[in-house]
């Protein structure tokens, strides 16, 4: 891990909590306190399914601000996760690490979570547009003829994906993802994530934000109950957001997510598998002022003061 200059100044490569059983994603330390989960977005940044080596200063603040507003904006349509997001709503013997977890850390429920991705489209792009180029289908779903990459599509479209522990997620039906967890589960999670997109969807294009496209992740709770919303919600992480002013179809288009990253790194010699190359500061410096002009255009002010010192 890069050690030199001012991404390690400023980051949280991972965090640190001891006497709690901790499990690391690509992005997040998952601690189990056993009734509930703390969750702590460190700064780390994976692409094509590599943790990469050089973290992105404040970037687990932003990624935590922003889906902390989701989950509030969303409230009044699903049941979620999220419990507390301040050390001092914490249990107390979390607060001696307060220097790690304030402003990056929640507490949330302990969920038995559904293993599919939820993803849905509203425009052509990524892994959907090099389906659809094969077969004019994207999860199954068929499309119109005469589509061009990043094309707005008539009406969003639910492509779930497996949620794999290692690797790369695969594309998957809505009948397969039924045979997995139950049809009852399946629509539910499909219509409720479809519900959100629109709602965020519409609410991003009037601050100047088109979502291409997002994934939602839910989980169980009760089993007498709907399924509740977890993990994180609408991020430039788990999403492709588009300046909206500058969108034209038939063409990559400039990003406000790690698109800019994998765009950077599909010009290296570099055949993706582990260990991941590092970014310049060039790149970081890009990243970080991305990833904080979504959060300030969705969240507002919240997100002003999101990238200070860990």
């Amino acid at each position: 891990m890069r050690t030199d200059g001012f991404t390690a100044l400023k980051s949280l490569f991972e965090s640190h909590i001891p006497g709690f059983p901790v499990r690391r994603g690509k992005v997040r330390d998952v601690y189990d306190l056993g009734e509930q989960l703390l969750i702590v977005a460190s700064d780390r940044i994976s692409a094509f399914d590599v943790i990469l080596p050089t973290p992105i200063p404040g970037k687990g603040r932003i990624l935590t601000e922003l889906s902390n507003f989701w989950f509030h904006y969303f409230s009044p349509h699903v049941r979620h996760h999220l419990l507390a997001e301040r050390v001092n709503e914490f249990p107390k013997a979390l607060s001696k690490y307060a220097n790690q977890l304030e402003g990056r850390a929640v507490l949330v429920r302990k969920t038995r979570v559904i293993p599919i991705e939820c993803v849905v489209r509203g425009y052509l792009a990524g892994g959907g547009w090099k389906e659809y180029q094969k077969s004019q289908t994207v999860s199954g779903v068929k499309l119109p003829p005469g589509l061009q990459l990043c094309s707005k599509l008539a009406q969003p479209i639910f492509t779930p994906s497996t949620k794999a522990e290692h690797g790369h997620d695969e594309s998957i039906s809505f009948e397969a993802g039924a045979q997995m967890v139950g049809a009852a589960i399946m629509k539910y999670v499909r219509d409720r994530s479809l519900e959100l997109y629109r709602l965020a969807a519409s609410y991003a294009l009037q601050r100047g934000i088109i979502i291409a496209d997002t994934k939602f992740e839910w989980g169980i709770v009760d089993e007498s109950k709907d399924p509740i919303l977890i993990d994180e919600a609408l991020t430039p992480d788990s999403s492709r957001f588009w300046p909206a002013d500058d969108y034209v179809a038939g063409h990559e288009q400039v990003s406000f997510d790690k698109q800019y990253v994998r765009n950077y790194l599909e010009t290296l010699d570099w055949n993706k598998t582990p260990p991941g190359p590092e970014l310049p500061e060039t790149v970081v410096l890009n990243t970080r002022k991305k990833y904080m002009e979504a959060c300030q255009r969705l969240a507002g002010k919240k997100c002003a003061d999101t990238t200070g010192a860990a």
